[in-house]
């Protein structure tokens, strides 16, 4: 896999943790950890946010056989293509279509369910407790999870996508952790600032994918089709 997806991965996971604070970071803040004791501060938070990550990760390895089926029927390079022009509409969506103004009601109470589930795990304080909540909170829906759950597809193999989704689960770490430690570390103004930036980023994640479906032969950004051949007999060892 190439080195610089999983960086622009890592980058997508940082910047669109900031929207993660605001949109669930209530659910951090209500978890109700005590910083005092910091080594149990520590192991609990940590629990808590690789809960996420493992749903990101599993969610990636799914979304990695549907792009490994593609790239074994050789159609890699159009389904990247295609992965890059539809991450780029993803950035340009307005913003306010939720679930229900996209005619997925359905998606809409899963998404009430999980909500309520988040609720009935977050009132226990146990280490089990807080790892399940870690993973529902990963099934939240968020516009930069379903751009990095989309590039994780394009990336052709089953542990080339749970690995881009776990670079991008440990980007929204820092921020989130130190949420949980001194509630909204980071003003409203100074988020909405930043959160400005998130759109660009996966506009340019779009672009790497579509160069590198377009076999350019640039090393590390769009390389060849032969490379690609040969990192998919090798990807297994």
């Amino acid at each position: 896999m190439e080195s610089s997806f999983l960086i622009i991965a890592l980058l997508l996971g940082l910047a669109s943790s900031l929207h993660c604070v605001g949109m669930c970071g209530p659910i951090a803040f209500s978890i109700g950890l005590n910083p005092e004791n910091k080594l149990d501060f520590t192991l609990r938070n940590f629990t808590y946010q690789f809960g996420r990550v493992t749903t990101y990760t599993i969610l990636g390895s799914i979304l990695g056989i549907i792009g490994y089926s593609v790239s074994f029927a050789g159609l890699q390079n159009p389904l990247s293509i295609g992965v890059g022009i539809l991450m780029i509409l993803i950035a340009l969506l307005p913003k306010n279509l939720g679930a229900e103004n996209l005619g997925m009601k359905p998606f809409a109470r899963i998404m009430y369910q999980i909500k309520s589930g988040l609720g009935k795990f977050l009132r226990r304080k146990n280490y089990s407790s807080l790892y399940i909540t870690g993973l529902l909170n990963g099934l939240l829906p968020c516009g930069a999870v379903y751009a990095a759950l989309t590039g994780s597809m394009a990336m052709g193999g089953i542990w080339e996508g749970a690995l881009f989704m776990t670079f991008f689960g440990l980007g929204t770490i820092p921020l989130m952790f130190a949420s949980v430690l001194a509630g909204n570390v980071v003003s409203l103004q100074i988020r909405q600032k930043i959160l400005k930036f998130l759109p660009y980023l996966m506009v340019l994640l779009g672009i790497l994918f579509i160069l590198r479906g377009l076999n350019l032969d640039i090393p590390y950004v769009s390389p060849a089709l032969e490379s690609l051949e040969i990192n998919g007999e090798n990807h297994s060892h």
